[in-house]
């Protein structure tokens, strides 16, 4: 089962197909993120990450 790169909670493969990053990586899920914000945080971590 995915999980979330960034908290480690576990995400549906669903959620995986339509919020992983072109690499499969998971930086943001509703553990750890406000739902109506996981694509602006996964985006924002991912820019932190490669910074």
């Amino acid at each position: 089962m995915p999980e979330c790169d960034h908290c480690g909670a576990h995400v549906s493969e669903r959620f995986a197909r339509v919020f992983a990053d072109e690499h499969g990586q998971i930086r943001a899920c509703p553990s750890c993120s406000a739902n109506a914000g996981i694509a602006e945080v996964a985006r924002q971590r991912d820019d932190e990450a490669n910074a």
